[in-house]
């Protein structure tokens, strides 16, 4: 292997969070470098009403002081989901975790770089009612001045 791993830039606008994730694990596993743009644009598929409440609930687990902890930003939360889909518990997965960058919008280091999207990712498959990540993030309590 060399020691200089590529890098690939996924544009997350448009795509679905599961599908993209578990694609973007799997090139982790492989020893590439991702960076994910756009994260508040990746979009959840489902009910708004519904996927908000489901994230409610999910968000009464725990305690702020020991955990687990829950984030609202959406880039962080788009980096948990890719983290779920990995075997964090080992080393390969652990050192799989470290090559995965997420931001929001697209940084000006990353302007001019060539982007991938997921074909069989896209949202425009869907045939029923979605929401993007930053929408959610908004309603479960997401302060954007961080």
């Amino acid at each position: 292997m060399s020691t200089k791993s590529r890098v690939t830039y996924v544009n997350a606008d448009g795509l679905i969070v599961g599908r993209m994730s578990s694609k973007i694990a799997k090139r982790l596993l492989d020893g590439e470098q991702v960076i994910i743009l756009n994260a508040e644009k990746a979009v959840y598929s489902g009910k708004r009403k519904s996927q908000i409440a489901e994230a409610h609930i999910f968000l009464e687990v725990g305690a702020p002081e020991r955990g687990p902890f829950h984030y609202r930003r959406p880039d962080r939360m788009l980096k948990k989901t890719v983290r779920g889909m990995l075997p964090c518990n080992q080393p390969k997965g652990k050192t799989a975790f470290k090559r995965l960058k997420v931001f929001m919008g697209v940084p000006l280091e990353f302007k001019d770089q060539q982007v991938i999207q997921f074909e069989d990712a896209q949202a425009s498959k869907l045939k029923g009612p979605s929401l993007t990540l930053g929408e959610l993030a908004k309603e479960i309590g997401w302060n954007q001045g961080e």
